[in-house]
């Protein structure tokens, strides 16, 4: 699938009309947890560190601490092994999406959170590094998803409407956040 200009908008007014018939949370914020999603969990593969963590995060209508500090572990800038809380809100997304998508909850990792001597750094290697970055913050993640096209990842992310979605094409990933709802190409 071509990611075109056309693309985008026609994602964007199918999600906004979604969104307008109130069947989507509002953007930036966590949809509340269906009474039948009584338990969550997602699987990530570290692409720096080849860790990998396969954990129920969410049981019972409450966030398991365990497993949030879990994630915290094999989430870190593996440049210098720094640690941040990650936003719950940035799980429930990246499950969403999986069921969206129709695939398992798995995400091949290439950043979570990042100190803020790496994005200074990579900042300054990249035009496409935010100064103020949500990655500081545990708030932002770049995957994949094994046997998803990542326009197609993207293109899944569009439709929920909610928090911002970076495709980057050349690099093969997508930047998922839970700021306000926003696009962009890398």
């Amino acid at each position: 699938m071509k990611w075109t200009r056309r693309r985008l908008l026609r994602a964007a007014g199918s999600a906004a009309g979604i969104a307008a018939a109130g069947l989507l949370a509002r953007p930036g914020q966590a949809a509340p947890a269906p009474a039948t999603a009584a338990v969550k969990r997602v699987a990530f593969h570290n692409l720096h560190t080849d860790e990998r963590l396969e954990v129920e995060y969410f049981r019972g209508g409450d966030y398991v601490p365990a497993s949030l500090d879990a994630i915290r572990v094999v989430l870190r800038d593996f440049r210098n092994n720094r640690q941040h809380a990650i936003d719950p809100s940035l799980l429930d997304y990246l499950h969403g999406l999986s069921q969206r998508l129709g695939v398992d909850p798995a995400f091949s990792v290439i950043s979570g959170y990042r100190s803020p001597e790496t994005n200074a750094l990579l900042h300054e290697r990249s035009s496409g590094v935010a100064v103020r970055s949500l990655h500081l913050e545990g708030r932002a993640i770049d995957v994949r998803v094994a046997g998803v096209d990542c326009a197609n990842l993207a293109a899944g992310a569009l439709t929920m409407a909610r928090g911002g979605v970076g495709y980057y094409r050349q690099s093969d990933f997508v930047h998922l956040d839970t700021g306000a709802f926003r696009t962009w190409k890398g």
